[in-house]
Order: structure tokens, then C-alpha cells, then sequence
């Protein structure tokens, strides 16, 4: 069933955090999380999952060339890092001490920032 009003999905990563890649090519690495598209469930992390990219030339950028940088990363493959002790783990929701609903790490049970 699609949201009504907030039509922005609740997501267990957001920018900042520094996420494990649990499949996939760059499987084992860890990375901080630099941008997340909503739209795709991607999220592009720094360092990870490089492609390349050819440039034609340009008025702006006249010597064109092959560029390398980073591709989104299905969300689905990207597990949360706990900031407390440095080990993946999963997320849930629940209310803190004053009323409002925050992320906390099912493996410690802390709030998570």
C-alpha cells in the first residue's frame, strides 16, 4: 500500500553511515554512505563499487578522458555498521525516552545517533 502524505520510504541506512557490503563484488568492504537515491533503493558508498565512465570532450572540460568513480549499491546488500563496537548489524524502530522514534541496533539494543 503506498503512503499517503510522506511519500519518502522509511529506510534502515542514511547518508553518514558506515555500511558492510554483505553481496556482490566488493563483498566484506565497509564504506561511509555518501548519497542514497530513494527512487532506485540505491545508495552510492565511498570507495565502493567503482565503475568507469568515458567523457566525451566538452566546452568545460576540453580534454574529455575515462573517469572512474563510484555506482549505487542495491540497499538490500548494504548492512549497517554499529558505531559502538564496529560490527554489522540489523536496525529497528522504536521510541526513546522522550516520545520519538529512533533507529537502535537489534545486536546491542542502543540507540543508534
Amino acid at each position: 500500500m503506498e503512503r499517503k502524505y510522506n511519500k519518502q520510504p522509511k529506510l534502515h541506512i542514511r547518508k553518514g553511515d558506515t555500511v558492510l557490503v554483505i553481496a556482490g563484488d566488493d563483498r566484506g568492504k565497509q564504506g561511509k554512505v555518501m548519497e542514497i537515491l530513494t527512487a532506485k533503493n540505491r545508495a552510492v558508498v565511498e570507495g565502493l563499487n567503482m565503475v568507469t565512465k568515458h567523457q566525451k570532450p566538452s566546452a568545460g572540460k576540453p580534454e574529455g578522458g575515462i573517469k572512474k568513480m563510484e555506482a549505487g549499491i542495491h540497499l538490500s546488500n548494504l548492512q549497517l555498521v554499529d558505531p559502538a563496537n564496529g560490527k554489522p548489524t540489523r536496525i529497528g524502530r522504536k521510541r526513546n525516552e522522550k516520545g520519538k522514534l529512533q533507529r537502535y541496533s537489534k545486536k546491542t539494543g542502543e540507540f543508534i545517533k
